[in-house]
């Protein structure tokens, strides 16, 4: 398997990181990076995440990091990051 982030996955990490920086910069970068290494688990178990049904047929899933949400779908051999966001954010 292979993982890649989106760019609105990007978008949405860069986003978190600059709006947790303006009050804590240690905790930023601690969040982003454990945002960052928490998909690594995906690679060796890709469907470990709950399944999103309203997406069929593809095959997005989410897991829950800490208190932020990570949607992802796997398709074939690749696992593609599609958006992260907290979970008491308002989307």
């Amino acid at each position: 398997m292979e993982l890649k982030w989106t760019s609105k996955s990007l978008s949405d990490l860069a986003r978190l990181y600059e709006f947790l920086a303006a009050v804590n910069q240690p905790a930023a970068v601690r969040t982003v990076q454990q945002l960052t290494a928490a998909p690594m688990t995906l690679l060796t178990n890709p469907r470990l995440g709950e399944r999103l049904e309203e997406f069929d047929p593809r095959d997005v899933r989410r897991i829950l990091v800490g208190h932020y949400e990570m949607r992802y779908e796997i398709a074939d051999a690749t696992i593609y990051l599609l958006r992260l966001w907290h979970t008491r954010q308002d989307r």
